[in-house]
């Protein structure tokens, strides 16, 4: 399967109290967002994080990973290599010729052929979750568990 989830930022203190996430402190954060990755993926899957990692070896997380970079992602893509990526990307990706994977959302309309799946807004109000082309999979919007690409797919769908 694969998933999605971004804004992870694993070991950052500042923004676990900016995001208000519901998390005494980042080593507690840390440690949940662990055990809900382990919990849903399996070592056979593939994970796109989109963007704003933070300070965690990926190795720690079952699947595959792929990274696209966001603005806290501050390391040259080799070094993120060395630390489990498979692939490190500092431009947004097509999927399946329909899905762009980006960092920060992306401007698309009901006249282009695509839809955007992206992270970096958090929780902001000035954003909606998803709509027909578009899917924000920000930690604190997924329930900080990475999200499936059929349950995006599902939730596109229904608009």
């Amino acid at each position: 399967m694969i998933y999605f989830i971004a804004d992870t930022h694993f070991g950052d203190e500042r923004i676990r109290r900016y995001e208000n996430r519901p998390f005494d402190n980042v080593q507690i954060m840390d440690r949940e967002l662990i055990r809900r990755w382990n919990e849903t993926v399996s070592p056979e899957d593939t994970v796109y994080v989109l963007g704003d990692w933070g300070n965690l070896s990926p190795t720690l997380l079952q699947g595959t990973k792929y990274l696209i970079k966001g603005n806290h992602d501050a390391l040259t893509n080799q070094a993120y290599r060395d630390m489990g990526f498979a692939e490190v990307y500092d431009m947004p990706v097509i999927l399946d010729e329909f899905w762009i994977l980006s960092h920060e959302p992306l401007y698309v309309c009901e006249n282009m052929p695509y839809a955007n799946l992206f992270g970096h807004v958090h929780a902001s109000p000035l954003y909606r979750t998803f709509s027909s082309q578009h899917y924000c999979v920000s930690a604190e919007r997924i329930g900080y568990t990475p999200v499936s690409f059929q349950a995006v797919k599902d939730r596109i769908q229904e608009k």
